[in-house]
């Protein structure tokens, strides 16, 4: 597995928990980095648990560390960010073009099924005579 595919699972399994998810969108929100202390006040959760999310955010490299005095401040790594949604943007991309010929071959197999054979066989039951007996049966 390549390493731009292990840091987008990383990713994801990051961004897979909505804790997480807040995190990153309230640390968005102040652009010269914030602590745990300070993204923990409004949340119910502890400044430990805080901590815990934005280290494997940080893991996932969602987010960057640096010490400022006494305390950590984290910020969004924008760089992760795009190759992820690179990443997506690729992945689409893909699949259109599969589910393109996958229509272009259905819509080829509908022409040539409407347009039927291209010599009609006869019909057999033109002009063809059957013998009943009594109560219609053959």
């Amino acid at each position: 597995m390549s390493a731009v595919a292990t840091d987008i699972g990383q990713v994801f399994a990051a961004l897979g928990d909505p804790q997480r998810r807040h995190l990153l969108e309230a640390l968005a929100g102040h652009p010269a980095g914030a602590s745990a202390t300070t993204l923990a006040g409004p949340l119910p959760v502890s400044r430990q648990a805080v901590d815990k999310h934005l280290r494997l955010l940080e893991r996932a490299g969602l987010v960057s560390a640096a010490r400022h005095g006494r305390e950590m401040r984290f910020t969004v790594r924008r760089d992760q960010l795009d190759r992820s949604a690179d990443w997506l943007t690729e992945l689409g991309n893909r699949w259109e073009q599969r589910l393109a010929g996958l229509k272009t071959a259905a819509e080829a197999l509908d022409d040539d099924w409407t347009a039927g054979p291209a010599h009609p066989e006869p019909d057999a039951g033109a002009g063809s005579t059957t013998s009943t007996t009594r109560g219609g049966a053959p």
